[in-house]
């Protein structure tokens, strides 16, 4: 039972009962219940999906839901009459054979799989759910959960799945294109409901979410165990966000987990796993000379158009994006290279190749930048990557590749598989923009070029994350790695981890090994040091640990040592080769860890009697995000798109219209007067150009600097001639008193979004002490007597 099957079926229904679609489509689906267990920063979930026939017929239900890409799921059970029914993991062909002749005997089965196309959907199809029954299914899965720059850990519990752009006919048979059934806003078909224990030696300082939470509870007195739940009447129109703080996050450690009784003891799940983890204490250096190729390919598709969250006033995502862009650009070094293409159905370019930066090239980019629109049709972004690709390398400027797009392209693993093919020549630094971005491509492409991936949702800014990837670009990073290992004698390791090729300052780096051999039988412990270079320095982080394996129920190291294993490998049925289809099939059969050439099946065949009549099939509705009047459609080249606008929902369900009220609202907001005195500098729902920081963003010249006129001295709010007067170095360049107030204007007004300007106000702050000097203090103190600050002399570096 694949895909294209399970699209292919008709649903016809004459009478209704008990929750029901728009279309008058029961569904069978009730509620779903989250487990959520945190210890440190690996997260085990369990998610019960609890189904009720309400039909007089019997029914075969399916499911498909987003999941991170890094979930590393484990098992899948049914309860059937308090009957615990596990499901068994086999080769996929395997697994549809089963469930298909289960079916057809009139068994009840159950199939738990991964999209052949994407690592980040699942399906779940329950067959021969007889009228009245009641059935629930649980699935299991770990992850690690990844660090933000803030300190916090992120999990989060995807809602969003959004249509996705088919760049070939073979994907065609991907579970993305089962088309779901929609229900007005005020009928929620399921509920959902969430408990979380977190567990942490450092003690939790505090635990937020973009969705209402129970206050915390603390199991412990040293705030070392805590408990939180979904606030009651939640309504699962979003992706659900936890950001846990805990009091310290930077220790390296080393956790040592029991292998599995009754296995080989050297066999991946049989010998002992270690999970290593390093924080680099990486000082900030500066690259010596500005260098490198800065490539931004930016999605102008349709659902660019969008707003960037649900919240009211939300600033359009392609208005953000040329925001980012402006700021990408402003901040570059001089003598650099860069270009930027825009992508939909067809791609677009600024220049014919990469342009060195200068004054000139910088002001063509930002005029162009102002008058892009998401007018590019669909999501077909492997024409402009391989169009990059093909480009000759520049001497001596490595490239740098910036991916910005909302995700939906269905033949995930074809655009990851062209990445890593050129990954030995560039980086590339991608970046997830709003709910329902595919964390398959988004991380995929990252991890296998050895760049960062970044996430956009709720209240993230665009800006913020993109300026922080350009930093890591500028920024030198660590090279060279190597691990070595302090055992007792008899104790071997083996890496199950690929080789690192690169970290940058503020990362976490994770690595799993496996421990064969003699396990002492008295209390000891081992060493294991990370070696690395940077700008030619040798360093070093050494971390001792106890050599006493731990159990888990779980097994959760093992498993995402697995994982790790079969991202480096699983590329999909058709760009995946024989022989790693091969090693992933052994790794995941193995492990109990689910890739795309497996699935899990469980048959009840202990029913009174087989079920007769014919099966009527159910699709559960899945939710999308979009308020674009072109943004719910067809994604593929060979179909005409549906433009109709896409009303949120709770749980995303979708009513379609043809109106537009809402983006011409949007539009209209744009077009407001903000009517606040305070420079408001996240004014989110303000047009291009139209918040003064952007402005005065706008007049900084390439170099670093700011010219003195008319429009620069409205930004701050006087006149020119007032300025001019107060210049307390009148025979100097005006441009260096100008200079000094812009910076100072930034600290002042800017201080939420410095990680926004830093760069550019770097450059801003070599340029003064290259041409203004020892006149720095005198023009810092006159500019604040004018702008009435009390900005201190230390911002530029006195």
């Amino acid at each position: 039972m694949n895909c294209k099957t399970l699209q292919k079926r008709a649903v016809t229904m004459e009478h209704c009962c008990g929750l029901i679609t728009g279309d008058k489509v029961p569904v069978p689906l009730k509620n779903i219940s989250v487990a959520l267990s945190i210890e440190e920063f690996v997260a085990d979930v369990s998610v019960a999906l609890n189904y009720e026939n309400e039909e007089e017929v019997p029914v075969e239900a399916s499911f498909v839901f987003p999941m991170d890409e890094d979930s590393a799921v484990y098992s899948f059970e049914a309860l059937v009459d308090d009957k615990k029914i596990v499901a068994e993991l086999q080769e996929k062909t395997q697994a549809h054979s089963s469930y298909k002749n289960a079916i057809s005997q009139g068994h009840q089965a159950y199939l738990l799989e991964e999209d052949d196309y994407s690592r980040d959907v699942f399906s779940c199809n329950i067959g021969n759910l007889l009228p009245g029954a009641k059935v629930g299914v649980t699935l299991r899965y770990v992850q690690e959960l990844p660090l933000e720059t803030d300190g916090a850990l992120r999990y989060v519990l995807p809602a969003i799945l959004n249509p996705r752009y088919q760049l070939s006919e073979q994907s065609e048979n991907s579970c993305l294109n089962i088309q779901t059934p929609m229900v007005p806003s005020g009928d929620l078909p399921y509920t959902l409901s969430m408990v979380a224990t977190i567990t942490s030696q450092h003690g939790i300082e505090r635990v937020q979410s973009n969705c209402s939470l129970s206050p915390i509870q603390y199991l412990a007195d040293d705030k070392t165990s805590a408990q939180i739940s979904l606030a009651e009447g939640h309504k699962f129109d979003r992706d659900l966000e936890l950001l846990i703080y805990y009091s310290e996050v930077h220790s390296p450690s080393v956790a040592v987990e029991m292998g599995m009784q009754g296995m080989k003891p050297d066999s991946l799940m049989g010998a002992p796993s270690a999970m290593v983890s390093f924080y680099p204490d990486i000082p900030e250096v500066k690259s010596s000379k500005a260098c490198g190729e800065f490539v931004f390919l930016m999605d102008r598709s349709g659902s660019m158009e969008s707003p960037m969250n649900n919240q009211k006033n939300s600033q359009l995502r392609i208005e953000a994006a040329k925001e980012t862009l402006l700021l990408l650009l402003k901040s570059l070094p001089m003598g650099c290279y860069f270009n930027i293409y825009g992508f939909g159905s067809t791609y677009e370019k600024f220049f014919p190749e990469s342009v060195k930066y200068t004054q000139e090239t910088m002001d063509e980019a930002v005029g162009r930048v102002k008058d892009l629109e998401a007018d590019l049709g669909g999501t077909e972004i492997l024409k402009p990557l391989r169009k990059i690709y093909k480009a000759h390398s520049i001497p001596g400027h490595p490239l740098q590749l910036f991916v910005f797009t909302d995700g939906e392209v269905s033949d995930t693993f074809t655009v990851i598989n062209e990445v890593q093919l050129n990954s030995k020549k560039h980086r590339c630094f991608s970046f997830g923009i709003g709910e329902g971005a595919s964390t398959s491509l988004i991380k995929g492409i990252a991890r296998v070029s050895g760049g960062t991936a970044e996430f956009i949702t709720g209240k993230d800014r665009i800006q913020t994350k993109a300026l922080g990837s350009l930093k890591f670009a500028l920024n030198c990073s660590m090279d060279d790695f190597s691990l070595s290992w302090d055992l007792p004698p008899g104790l071997l390791v083996t890496m199950l981890s690929p080789e690192q090729t690169v970290i940058f300052r503020g990362q976490r780096l994770i690595m799993y090994a496996q421990l064969t051999g003699t396990m002492p039988e008295v209390e000891c412990s081992g060493e294991v040091c990370l070696k690395y270079t940077l700008q030619g320095r040798s360093l070093e982080n050494r971390v001792a640990f106890p050599l006493q394996p731990k159990t888990n129920a779980s097994f959760a190291i093992h498993r995402l040592a697995a994982k790790s294993l079969i991202q480096t490998k699983d590329l999909g049925s058709h760009e995946t080769s024989k022989s790693a289809k091969e090693d992933i099939l052994n790794i995941s059969i193995q492990s109990g860890v689910l890739s795309s050439f497996t699935a899990f099946i469980a048959i009840n065949k202990e029913l009174n009697q087989p079920v007769q009549g014919p099966l009527t099939h159910r699709d559960i509705p899945r939710p999308v995000t979009y308020t674009s009047p072109c943004a719910y459609k067809v994604k593929t080249r060979h179909k005409p798109p549906v433009c109709a606008k896409v009303d949120v929902i709770p749980f995303g369900f979708i009513c379609s219209s043809p109106s537009r009220r809402n983006v011409e609202s949007l539009r209209e907001m744009k077009k407001s007067p903000s009517s606040t005195k305070k420079p408001n500098l996240k004014n989110d729902h303000k047009g291009f150009g139209e918040n003064v920081f952007v402005q005065l963003v706008s007049l900084q010249k390439a170099n670093g600097s700011w010219e003195l006129h008319e429009d620069f001295a409205k930004i701050l709010g006087t006149n020119l001639e007032d300025i001019m007067a107060a210049n307390p170095a009148k025979d100097g360049d005006p441009s260096a008193w100008a200079t000094v107030l812009a910076v100072l204007w930034l600290h002042a007004n800017g201080k939420d979004l410095k990680c926004e300007w830093e760069l550019l106000e770097r450059k801003a702050v070599a340029w003064l002490h290259a041409h203004a000097g020892s006149f720095i203090p005198m023009l810092v103190q006159a500019a604040n007597n004018i702008l009435k600050l009390p900005v201190t002399p230390a911002v530029f570096g006195l």
